[in-house]
């Protein structure tokens, strides 16, 4: 009972200078915005309340702390929190338990430190005290629009082709895809490196597609901005047609995979970049090697062990894949640049514009390589 009585003492004192926030407050500053967005997570079913329930499912789903607290002290702290007894915290009671709260300043803390790279000492304390630590670095307003237009144009070359003849698109017969799929024969029509991506074979190619790019995409978006993010899609677009160019000069392109493995490795490549500021970044960096070596693994084995006839070409995922590592880590946020990261910087920049003018030149002076252009 003792210890109960110190700890409402303690919120008691804490609490009697903090300034209330009204339930419908809008945010208005970095700090405001960066509570709102723990506030909304925690309130699951979003009645605009935090219950004891939703905080302890907040603190033990994530298990945050070095040993998760007794439920019974988490359910005194909310009782205490929750002024007006109506039992459910308001955003003003939230924010005032996390400020006045030592053990929800260390869960909220270890979330944030866990989902998003921390910074240094010496640039923002890691403690929520401090003024708005993450908003640069992770933020859902203004809308993420990179990866959502990309979707949004590829399902409208999608339909147009269905539309005008029903599926037509299992052999990429449609007008959209013929004026736009990468054809080596067509060359000359430059726009066809990029464009490609615009045209996929069939639903699942086109879904499975879509799901990635979105899933994947969309949180480097929150966190490295949307142009930046898709600035890297692009050139590992790009990329995949160059290198499926050189390596087999008479197949055929169709599909955003070059795109979508460029994400699969800009996260790769955030990681590398900010690997002492992440939690646990070994098991994040074999989850995508793991991903990116499989699934190319698979595609090489089936086509030149298996003999299996796939029209995969596995040169554009390599390539669309090394050119989102080598642009994420020269255009994608690091929070503390090192030494060693600078020189990192500049050996990535240097092979991929090694890499994309030697592919350029072979295409436009090794013509006898090609075939012969319609």
């Amino acid at each position: 009972m003792a210890s109960n009585r110190s700890l409402h003492l303690d919120l008691e004192l804490r609490t009697r200078d903090e300034s209330q926030i009204p339930l419908n407050h809008t945010p208005t500053s970095p700090t405001d915005q960066y509570y709102r967005s723990i506030f909304d997570r925690a309130d699951t079913n979003k009645d605009g309340v935090v219950t004891p329930n939703e905080l302890e499912r907040v603190v033990d789903r994530l298990s945050l702390t070095d040993e998760p607290p007794p439920q019974q002290l988490i359910r005194q702290i909310h009782q205490m929190a929750d002024k007006n007894q109506d039992g459910g915290l308001d955003y003003g009671e939230f924010v005032t338990m996390i400020k006045t709260q030592p053990l929800f300043k260390k869960v909220v803390t270890r979330y944030v430190n866990f989902i998003l790279p921390r910074k240094k000492q010496g640039a923002v304390a890691t403690q929520v005290d401090g003024a708005g630590e993450y908003e640069d670095q992770y933020k859902f307003c203004p809308p993420k629009i990179g990866m959502i237009t990309i979707s949004i144009i590829e399902l409208i070359f999608f339909a147009i082709d269905e539309y005008r003849e029903r599926n037509s698109t299992l052999f990429a017969a449609g007008p959209m895809a013929q004026l736009f799929i990468y054809d080596p024969e067509r060359r000359y029509e430059a726009w066809r490196y990029l464009t490609y991506m615009f045209v996929h074979i069939g639903y699942l190619h086109l879904v499975v597609n879509l799901v990635v790019q979105v899933f994947l995409g969309i949180p480097l978006e929150m966190v490295h901005d949307w142009w930046r993010v898709l600035l890297v899609y692009v050139t590992g677009v790009v990329a995949g047609s160059l290198g499926t160019s050189i390596t087999d000069p008479r197949a055929k392109l169709a599909g955003a995979s070059g795109g979508v493995y460029s994400l699969i490795t800009a996260h790769i490549a955030t990681i590398i970049m900010n690997w002492h500021e992440m939690s646990m970044p070994f098991v994040q960096l074999a989850i995508f090697l793991l991903i990116t070596g499989v699934d190319v693994g698979t595609s090489i084995y089936n086509r030149y062990w298996a003999n299996l006839d796939e029209p995969i070409g596995y040169m554009a995922h390599f390539s669309g894949a090394l050119a989102g590592l080598l642009v994420g880590i020269c255009v994608l946020k690091n929070l503390q640049i090192t030494k060693k990261e600078n020189i990192i910087w500049w050996v990535s920049i240097a092979v991929y514009l090694a890499l994309m003018v030697g592919a350029v030149v072979w295409n436009i002076f090794y013509s006898d390589y090609f075939p012969t252009q319609k």
